[in-house]
């Protein structure tokens, strides 16, 4: 009877079957359902997150008043305004700048030479009396000639020309778009030529000497001339009588002669250095800026009126051309 039982567990081939109740199928059937339930409930944990962060967070919303709105765009508006405009355009020329200089090109040494040669030359062949206006024509005329020949090179279609196949692209480069560079190394520099109009708009009759001489101006009395030097005897020792303007040696002069004691000699003669460099005299001294000097004489004479003269300057080398001096004779 125990024999035919355990002839039943086995197969045909003599191996040991499989229930039915744990096939393969049946196996990987439970597992994906239970996959599958796992992922619902994940899904359903992670939905039910989002909305409750969602219902939480449109509960805690902050809600602004329209004055409050206003007052924000308002502050960034004052903001806005602060902003260091210039600074941030300065910078952003900067920037511009450096990136061309990464993009200029150096061109060899002897090329450099040879245009500044050739640039030497062009302003030689213009007339002396050439101003920098046109030398900066000359010179752009010249700039834009080459730069057509160069670009003419680099399409093969100049082959008399002295540029050379391989230097015409850089040479066409830098003249096109990094001219002020390539200037600058090759010590080009032609100053900007400044026209002065001067207008004359003085009433007619009136003196120049309110140009020349700081100060106030001098009352009529002081008689001032200008690039004139007068004798006489010190009343005042000018090296160590110094006023800021030649109104100021006047009204000393004037000052002197009115308060000065009966036996004392009234100023009549006031000279004054207005020069920054001093003031030539043919003494022993230095005659320095603001020099004042009060003088009498009964019949006052001219030194030096107007300019040294030749004959003078050849016994005084240092003598300048133009008497520095500002004197005047006391009207009576």
């Amino acid at each position: 009877m125990v024999r035919p039982e355990l002839d039943q567990s086995y197969s045909n081939n003599g191996r040991r079957g499989v229930p039915k109740c744990c096939s393969y199928k049946r196996t990987t059937v439970i597992i994906c359902s239970i996959n599958i339930v796992v992922a619902l409930y994940v899904f359903q944990n992670l939905y039910t997150s989002l909305y409750s962060y969602s219902y939480q967070h449109s509960r805690t919303a902050v809600t602004y008043t329209p004055d409050q709105i206003k007052k924000m765009e308002e502050s960034m508006r004052i903001r806005k305004q602060s902003e260091p405009r210039k600074l941030i355009e300065i910078v952003k020329n900067i920037k511009q700048k450096l990136d061309r200089r990464e993009d200029m090109v150096e061109l060899p040494q002897p090329l450099k030479e040879k245009l500044s040669n050739e640039i030497i030359e062009l302003l030689r062949g213009l007339n002396s009396g050439a101003n920098t206006t046109l030398q900066h024509e000359a010179v752009e005329r010249w700039r834009r000639q080459k730069l057509k020949e160069a670009k003419r090179v680099t399409r093969g279609k100049a082959s008399n020309s002295s540029i050379l196949p391989a230097e015409a692209g850089m040479l066409a480069k830098a003249l096109e778009f990094n001219w002020a560079e390539l200037s600058n190394d090759i010590g080009l520099w032609i100053p900007v030529n400044v026209i002065n109009n001067v207008h004359d708009d003085k009433p007619e009759g009136e003196h120049d000497f309110d140009d020349i001489l700081a100060g106030q101006r001098l009352p009529p009395e002081c008689n001032v001339e200008l690039h004139t030097d007068y004798g006489g005897h010190a009343v005042k020792w000018g090296l160590t009588h110094h006023k800021e303007s030649a109104y100021e040696c006047c009204q000393a002069c004037l000052n002197q002669a009115k308060n000065a004691r009966p036996d004392e000699m009234k100023c009549n003669i006031w000279v004054y250095c207005p020069a920054e460099e001093g003031c030539h005299s043919p003494d022993i001294y230095q005659h320095k800026l603001e020099e004042c000097w009060l003088k009498y004489a009964e019949e006052p004479k001219v030194t030096f009126k107007d300019t040294y003269s030749e004959n003078y300057r050849r016994n005084h080398p240092n003598a300048p051309m133009v008497v520095p001096w500002v004197s005047g004779v006391i009207s009576s």
